[in-house]
């Protein structure tokens, strides 16, 4: 269930992240939590991992449909780039944690949102391998604040099946 759910929010990421984009793209496979995708660009084949909240909070609110992923994209050296992706407009910043470990701050744009400091994605990343949940805190445009909780389990499996994307 989780596996199609995420092949159906795939391509609405897509739809959402690149309007102009015709080609629909290709699970590689599901690894639990995460599915591995690909699709190509006019820059060139792009790779991503992409997971849906296991929770949302708080309850009483339309949340939109939530993503987390890490993209590829050796066309544009662009190396393991971990996105937020809300269903609705952000406020100023979004902060990530692992295991309610160290704070990453992401700036937003929109809808979505990607680390203030671009050096610490291999920290989050790494952090990320060896966690057990995502959790992300962010408000709405609105002023609502919301919390959303990933599970990490396969984003390892799932990174390394992206690794090589050319």
């Amino acid at each position: 269930m989780l596996g199609k759910s995420l092949a159906a929010t795939s391509v609405i990421v897509l739809a959402l992240a690149a309007p102009a984009l015709a080609q629909t793209p290709t699970q590689i496979s599901q690894y639990n939590a995460w599915g591995a995708y690909s699709y190509q660009s006019k820059s060139g084949k792009v790779c991503y991992v992409l997971s849906v909240p296991t929770s949302k909070k708080p309850s009483n609110v339309d949340h939109g449909d939530n993503f987390f992923l890490v993209s590829q994209k050796p066309g544009q050296n662009v190396s393991y780039e971990p996105q937020f992706m809300a269903g609705y407009d952000l406020k100023d910043k979004v902060i990530a944690k692992v295991d309610n470990g160290t704070p990453f701050t992401l700036f937003t744009s929109g809808r979505s949102a990607w680390l203030e400091n671009a050096a610490q994605e291999p920290q989050l990343i790494s952090a990320m391998k060896a966690g057990g949940e995502l959790e992300i805190d962010a408000e709405s445009a609105r002023g609502t604040k919301t919390n959303y909780t990933f599970s990490l389990k396969g984003i390892s499996a799932a990174l390394d099946a992206i690794s090589k994307c050319k």
